[in-house]
This record gives C-alpha cells, sequence and structure tokens, in this order.
C-alpha cells in the first residue's frame, strides 16, 4: 500500500510519463497558450504529437481548451486547477 501522497505522485507520474506531456504541462504551468505558441516553444515535437498530447491532457482532465468564434479559428490552453495541483505535486516530488 501507498500513502496518499505517494500515491497521488504515483497517479501524476502516470498520466505524465512522456516527455511530450511533461513539457505541454511545463510551459502551460506559466500561463495559457496557443497551439502555434506551444508548437514553436516545444522545438522537436510535430503538430500530430502535439494535438495527441494535448487531447491526451485534456481528457485527463488537466489542460482545459477554449475553442474563441473567430476567423481564423482561435484555440487556447490552459492547466485546469487539477493540472496546477498536479504541477506542484511534481514540484514537491523533486525537493524531496
Amino acid at each position: 500500500m501507498c500513502s496518499t501522497a505517494s500515491c497521488e505522485i504515483r497517479d501524476l507520474l502516470d498520466r505524465l510519463a512522456d516527455k511530450w506531456s511533461l513539457l505541454v504541462v511545463e510551459f502551460l504551468g506559466t500561463g495559457e497558450r496557443r497551439f502555434g505558441e506551444l508548437h514553436r516553444e516545444i522545438d522537436e515535437i510535430s503538430q500530430r504529437m502535439l494535438t495527441l498530447t494535448l487531447r491526451h491532457l485534456e481528457r485527463d482532465g488537466l489542460v482545459r481548451r477554449t475553442v474563441h468564434p473567430v476567423v481564423p479559428p482561435r484555440v487556447d490552453y490552459e492547466l485546469t486547477p487539477l493540472g496546477h495541483s498536479r504541477v506542484a505535486l511534481l514540484v514537491l516530488g523533486k525537493d524531496r
């Protein structure tokens, strides 16, 4: 059995096990970003992999996707409160 804190950290690591998820969460931890901004900031990620990563994080409730009804379409991504709390756990886990 694991303690509550270690279970939460293990759950977080399961969700963020790949490098792309960690990078996306790191950039979104500093504020809202558009898809193109994320794609430029994460040099080596393909558009397809960024899309899949964002969908995965959104499905898990860590990222919120907001579509603005403008032409051309504008989509913003930001961490949810759950995402922010998980990032805080990850940062605390690094200090131990």
